[in-house]
């Protein structure tokens, strides 16, 4: 079978390559006919035949490109994904500029905020129970099963304490009536008891008045406190009447769920993150290089692959031996190198990497100006 080998040259058209990617770049369109001469060159030709078809060098330039696209996307993807999750999958990311947020790591502290208090995305309810005279002991699991059927409760604050002492510090009986009152109305007091207080009296003079009544119910009376073990809530000191005790509470099973919303449509790991393949036209020369180089990588790999079919072929007289595996060996080597420089690279470019290049910049610019002589001012 006489199977064609590369010619001398090529005319690529749309639909050479296997996936199409830049078939319509009218920049790829002529640079793909470059690279393809330029690697049957490097390989030898015209001195060495080429068993390779300007097919193959169409599939080696695009999948550089695409590598090439892949580890740019990657590296982006790494250094925004914290501002990326949660974003729309129809958002187009690639030739965009990021501006990075504090959103995710604000959603990320939520959990913090659900167990004290203080914000986060799990809804605390309240409820009560109604106090009996001399029960101490009150079960809230029976209470959940009666308010909240079938689920788990988790206890977080029980309203159980002496009431404030500031609204056992006034005097109904002064301040009240005639024109003084008429007047701490006027100025939004006359809720308060005895409101003129708040004009004749020194403000640390009321402190001190609310610490003794803390104080003196701290330790003149039976201490306020509660034990909340297994969902039995035990009250100190033991109820005398009966009163609508309230509490506040979270379902165990909101808190647990770790999917607080649909998120179709939206970004949620790197696989769905919306970078397309780069438009080449917009890769700058520095770039198209390192395509080129790795182009010609996959092009030795491939040739060497052929050639690698036979190890040794018979000519008059002798047999000549075939460089497939040398090629193979190259192919790899210069794959691996450009790979590895690229990713340095792009890691010195993240955020962490340029912040770091500052750093150092800003160290050595402090002991080179701390080796400026300092002038001497004579007054």
């Amino acid at each position: 079978m006489n199977i064609p080998i590369w010619p001398g040259s090529s005319s690529f058209f749309p639909g050479m390559t296997p996936f199409g990617y830049y078939d319509y770049d009218y920049e790829f369109q002529q640079d793909v006919d470059r690279v393809a001469d330029w690697c049957s060159k490097r390989l030898g030709f015209p001195i060495m035949e080429v068993e390779l078809q300007d097919l193959n060098f169409y599939a080696a330039a695009e999948e550089a490109v695409t590598e090439f696209g892949m580890l740019i996307n990657m590296y982006s993807t790494k250094d925004y994904m914290l501002s990326l999750v949660g974003s729309a999958t129809s958002s187009a990311l690639t030739n965009n500029v990021i501006t990075p947020n504090m959103g995710r790591v604000v959603n990320l502290a939520h959990n913090y905020g659900n167990e004290v208090g203080s914000g986060g995305d799990v809804d605390w309810k309240k409820g009560y129970i109604v106090l009996t005279g001399s029960v101490q002991t009150y079960d809230l699991d029976a209470w959940a099963d009666i308010n909240e059927p079938g689920k788990n409760i988790e206890i977080k604050r029980v309203y159980h304490d002496f009431a404030p002492a500031i609204s056992r510090y006034f005097d109904p009986y002064v301040g009240t009536g005639g024109g003084t009152q008429q007047m701490l109305d006027s100025f939004g007091w006359g809720s308060y008891s005895p409101a003129v207080s708040f004009m004749v009296m020194p403000l640390y003079a009321d402190l001190l008045r609310i610490q003794a009544i803390e104080m003196n119910d701290q330790i003149r009376k039976s201490s306020y406190s509660f034990e909340l073990r297994n969902n039995k809530l035990n009250l100190f000191p033991i109820p005398t009447v009966s009163l609508n005790m309230w509490f506040e509470y979270v379902i165990v099973e909101d808190r647990n769920n770790p999917i607080k919303a649909d998120a179709s449509g939206k970004v949620t790991d790197i696989s769905n993150v919306p970078f397309d393949n780069l438009t080449y036209k917009y890769i700058n020369p520095m770039g198209r290089q390192w395509i080129f180089k790795y182009t010609l990588a996959l092009a030795k790999e491939m040739l060497g692959n052929i050639r690698g079919k036979y190890t040794s072929i018979p000519i008059p007289g002798a047999e000549t031996t075939l460089n497939g595996a040398d090629l193979i060996a190259q192919g790899r080597e210069d794959k691996l190198a450009l790979t590895t420089d690229l990713k340095e690279l792009l890691q010195s470019l993240t955020r962490q990497g340029q912040f770091e290049q500052e750093q150092a910049i800003a160290t050595a610019m402090n002991y080179q100006l701390g080796k400026v002589p300092l002038p001497i001012y004579i007054k």
